[in-house]
């Protein structure tokens, strides 16, 4: 098992959310659709290249964003993960993966 977090801007989290769930993550035991969402205040400043969703580059940018927190199988953690990204508006979504013990 693993656990799959993520930062998502407030609007577009439901829209990542749904996709990742459709792989089959976020479910625990009989229940589907599990999360935790903390908001808070993501920032960045986009560089030379960047193609930003929000903002300009090279201005800093502050962003309402949800944390997203959720448990996924070890079969299924590659297909969440490639569909966090196809559905993420950022070009670079932050996300963390942690393998998870049982006790």
């Amino acid at each position: 098992m693993y656990k799959l977090a993520f930062f998502v801007p407030l609007e577009d989290a439901e829209a990542v959310k749904e996709a990742v769930f459709v792989t089959g993550a976020g479910r625990i035991g009989d229940y589907e659709a599990c999360c935790f969402e903390t908001r808070g205040t993501g920032q960045f400043r986009p560089l030379d290249g960047a193609s930003p969703h929000i903002g300009q580059v090279g201005d800093l940018e502050k962003v309402e964003e949800v944390k997203v927190e959720m448990v996924c199988e070890d079969a299924l953690i590659h297909d969440a993960v490639e569909a966090l990204r196809a559905a993420h508006p950022y070009e670079e979504p932050a996300f963390d993966v942690w393998k998870l013990e049982t006790f």
